[in-house]
C-alpha cells in the first residue's frame, strides 16, 4: 500500500470514528488514534524497521480501536473483525492482514507483543505514559471509567493508576530510554499524593 491508498484508508477510519465512536469515549477518542499513529511512525522510525512494516504498523495503529465503534469488552478482537472486512477492498494481502490484525492485538493488557511491530504498536498505544502529557491524558481515561462506574473517586483511580504503572514495561529500546524515567516520576507523584 503507497501513502496516497493509506491516507485514503486513513480519511476514510477517521471519519468513521468520528461518526460511530461513542461520545462517553473521553479518552478513546479520534484524537487518541490520531496520537497513537503518529507516536507509532515515531517509534518505528527510531526502531529502524523496514517500510513495509512501517506501513503494517502505521495501518493497524489507525484500526487499533475501531472496534470501540462496536463494543468496550474486547475491542481489540472487535477491531480485527472490522480490519478485515476493510482491508479487503484495499491491495492488501491475506498473510498482511493477518499480520496487522496480530499487531493490533498486541495492544490488547495485559500486553503480550509477538514480535518488533507488535512492541511498536503496544509502546506507542501507551507512549504518554512516559510524556508531560500523562496527567491531562489520565484524567481523560477517568472521566471515561467514571460512565461505567461513577462511584470512582480519585483516590480509586489513582490506586488503580500505581498498579498499572508499575505493571507496565515499555518493549522498544527507543521507549525504554525515552519514556521510562518520565514514567518512573508520575508513579512516584502518584505514590506520593497518596
Amino acid at each position: 500500500m503507497d501513502e496516497l491508498i493509506f491516507n485514503q484508508l486513513k480519511r476514510e477510519v477517521l471519519g468513521e470514528l468520528g461518526i460511530n465512536l461513542p461520545t462517553y469515549l473521553k479518552y478513546h477518542s479520534v484524537e487518541h488514534t490520531e496520537r497513537v499513529l503518529m507516536d507509532a511512525i515515531l517509534i518505528a522510525n527510531e526502531e529502524a524497521v523496514s517500510p513495509i512494516e512501517v506501513m503494517k504498523i502505521k495501518i493497524a495503529a489507525l484500526l487499533h480501536d475501531t472496534g470501540f465503534m462496536f463494543t468496550y469488552q474486547n475491542h481489540e478482537e472487535a477491531s480485527c473483525v472490522y480490519a478485515k472486512e476493510k482491508l479487503r477492498k484495499y491491495p492488501i494481502s491475506p498473510e498482511d492482514i493477518s499480520h496487522i490484525c496480530e499487531i493490533i492485538m498486541a495492544t490488547k493488557i495485559p500486553q503480550s507483543p509477538k514480535d518488533l511491530c507488535g512492541k511498536i504498536l503496544a509502546d506507542a498505544d501507551l507512549a504518554y505514559l512516559g510524556t508531560d502529557q500523562f496527567p491531562a491524558i489520565s484524567s481523560l481515561l477517568y472521566a471515561e471509567l467514571k460512565c461505567f462506574n461513577p462511584l470512582l473517586d480519585l483516590q480509586a483511580w489513582n490506586e488503580i493508576q500505581i498498579k498499572f504503572l508499575n505493571q507496565h514495561q515499555y518493549f522498544t529500546q527507543y521507549c525504554l530510554t525515552n519514556k521510562t524515567r518520565i514514567k518512573e516520576a508520575h508513579l512516584q507523584e502518584l505514590e506520593f499524593s497518596l
